[in-house]
């Protein structure tokens, strides 16, 4: 019975130099496969958004000790001031943030520093842009401080404004409370804060009395 021929796929150079050279080639083929792939528009896309989601995680981490520091002076949970500040200056990186240390997007009253800039109000059932007027604090911690005293102060023509952030047991109730009580206009406030708390674990933050 005749012998049969065994397929020989990958035959390998005898000769040292010559398999060395061949393992060379082999290598920097398989390097210029993986070079390319990580150069595909989805792998890139994916890079910068690790990358951005870093940033962001440290500029929370970088907030956070003052934060629980106002915690302890007015109440207001830590996750609660840092997912505004989040949420409202784009975690730092708004215009009004670097320019006027705005993380809150408060709007100045008469005789405060200020800046004006274009923003998006809810109105009418509606997103509209409207010019206004911003107060520009010399620090970010001066906008954080400014935040934690008004939500425990109050307004000029209200001190109990935010009392049902003041009396909430949770971030999710606080966040709540800011809807009831007025703070922003937009419907989904509080759902959008939840989400920002949830997804960088600013609960972690927030000291337990």
């Amino acid at each position: 019975m005749a012998k049969r021929k065994r397929h020989v796929w990958l035959k390998l150079p005898k000769n040292k130099k010559a398999r060395r050279r061949y393992y060379f080639v082999i290598t920097f083929f398989l390097f210029l496969l993986v070079a390319a792939a990580c150069m595909t528009p989805q792998f890139l896309a994916n890079r910068q958004e690790a990358r951005l989601e870093d940033q962001r995680s440290q500029q929370l981490k970088n907030w956070a000790p003052y934060a629980q520091q106002l915690q302890k002076q007015y109440g207001i949970f830590s996750s609660i001031s840092l997912a505004q500040a989040a949420l409202e200056s784009d975690f730092g990186q708004s215009e009004l943030a670097v320019k006027a240390h705005n993380l809150y997007g408060v709007k100045a009253s008469s005789g405060q520093s200020s800046v004006t800039m274009p923003t998006k109000e809810y109105q009418d059932g509606s997103w509209v842009t409207v010019d206004a007027s911003f107060v520009a604090y010399p620090s970010w911690q001066a906008s954080m401080l400014a935040h934690a005293q008004l939500l425990r102060q109050g307004t000029s023509w209200n001190k109990g404004q935010y009392a049902h952030v003041l009396a909430a047991k949770s971030y999710q109730a606080a966040a709540q409370g800011l809807v009831t009580d007025g703070y922003a206009t937009d419907p989904d406030y509080a759902v959008k804060l939840v989400q920002v708390i949830e997804k960088y674990h600013l609960q972690r933050f927030d000291l337990v009395n």
